[in-house]
């Protein structure tokens, strides 16, 4: 049973990093080649010139007013899908659509001589984001239905757990496949752009206003999977005690991803977040190996360890990063037009919000620790008997014999030799 568990979420793993890899390959080029942010393309609606240029005028008095194949397939998705139709309308809803699906808000810059290859496409934040998120939303949703139908439902049934066991093994595979999945990601985004050879680069060239692609791709799924967990608790039928604690839980890592996205800490916010995930991830696998078998407590002893050495690497980073390489920056003004944020105020606000938070999930774990070690107690120790204490001797037998321990009874009292006793 464990080896289907695990070979599944291996399967679903590498499936949702190759869907991933090659859906942001593609974004991308829809996005090059449909032009978004330059002129749209020539169309052939009534007659009409779209293009101010002379060959691109000359190009479209060409086209006739019967829609051809070939002019329906040369609309701005023809670059990726060559299928797709092409007429003004469909142009409209494309670009429509893509605002959905891809990433808004891109900037080229020119190669320079150290990058001397190509140029760089770097992203920025704005309100189209929005969009995006809820798209990436719906897609949690459905991903999660099918993690829950094919894999959760199926471990279910087999193993037979009592309702309680029930929604916890539901919460414990959801997160973590989702922790894995993030995790791994956010490591190969940390070495690609070599976060871990460089750590100045947590607070060096502030305010870090850029994001390549996979960065602004993976705060945009972080966004969209913890929004889709609202939902999720009407789709579970989440129990009502249990509802405020799942509110509390989404609530803070939306706040602190939302935070970081906005106030420009995005590389710090995706140290700070594999890190964690990774903490996560040993706990909630440890307790669905400790579903299938009660007797395995190996796992948590090890996550207890690494969730403290993990809380102190958090406190760790952030001074460092926030209390002293921040504050050391020359540019200390408040300018929302360049995404600079680093003033004093807003420095104490991100460090209290962090250890707020850290300090929460202490005293969590350590009321958690408390009552497993009492369950655990409780368990290795039964209630046992005491057994009466049999001295050697002679008063020890007649004791014996006239009762139980030591005590008279009728039957003794009435026997014939003392009943002679009392006649003579």
């Amino acid at each position: 049973m464990l080896a289907a568990a695990a070979g599944w979420l291996v399967f679903l793993f590498v499936f949702f990093f190759l869907f991933f890899f090659f859906f942001s390959q593609a974004a991308r080029r829809l996005r090059t080649g449909c032009g978004m942010g330059s002129e749209a393309p020539a169309s052939g609606c009534s007659g009409a010139v779209r293009s101010s240029q002379g060959e691109a005028a000359a190009a479209a008095s060409r086209i006739t007013r019967t829609s051809s194949p070939v002019w329906r397939w040369s609309s701005c998705w023809g670059s990726c899908l060559s299928t797709l139709p092409g007429a003004c309308k469909d142009w409209i809803t494309a670009k429509a659509s893509i605002i959905f699906v891809t990433l808004q808000y891109n900037v080229t810059l020119p190669a320079t001589e150290e990058q001397a290859t190509e140029s760089a496409s770097l992203y920025y934040y704005g309100i189209k984001d929005l969009a995006t998120v809820f798209f990436y939303m719906l897609v949690a949703i459905i991903i999660h239905a099918v993690i829950q139908e094919y894999m959760l439902d199926k471990i279910n049934r087999r193993m037979h757990f009592s309702k309680t066991k029930h929604s916890k093994f539901n919460e414990s595979g959801q997160l973590s496949a989702f922790y894995l999945f993030a995790c791994v990601w956010g490591t190969f985004i940390l070495i690609s752009e070599n976060y871990i050879s460089d750590p100045t680069i947590l607070w060096r060239a502030y305010p870090h206003n850029l994001m390549t692609f996979q960065m602004k791709f993976f705060y945009i799924s972080q966004l969209a999977y913890w929004l889709h967990a609202f939902p999720e608790l009407y789709f579970q039928k989440t129990k009502k005690e249990d509802i405020p604690r799942q509110l509390v839980y989404i609530g803070l890592y939306l706040f602190h991803i939302a935070g970081a996205y906005l106030l420009n800490l995005n590389h710090l916010g995706l140290v700070l977040l594999v890190l964690h995930y990774f903490v996560e991830f040993l706990f909630h696998i440890s307790r669905l190996f400790y579903f299938s078998n009660e007797k395995y407590q190996k796992g948590f002893s090890l996550w207890a360890v690494l969730f403290v050495f993990g809380r102190l690497l958090t406190l760790i980073l952030s001074v460092l990063t926030v209390g002293f390489g921040l504050a050391r920056a020359e540019n200390q003004k408040l300018d929302f037009s360049t995404g600079n944020f680093n003033v004093l105020a807003v420095r104490i606000a991100v460090l209290a919000s962090i250890c707020i938070t850290q300090a929460f999930m202490m005293w969590k774990f350590i009321n958690f620790q408390l009552r497993r070690w009492r369950e655990h107690s409780a368990f290795q120790a039964p209630a046992v008997k005491k057994k009466p204490t049999v001295t050697k001797g002679r008063s020890s037998k007649k004791g014996t014999e006239n009762g139980v321990n030591g005590t008279l009874t009728s039957n003794v009292a009435d026997s014939p030799r003392n009943r002679k006793e009392k006649s003579s």
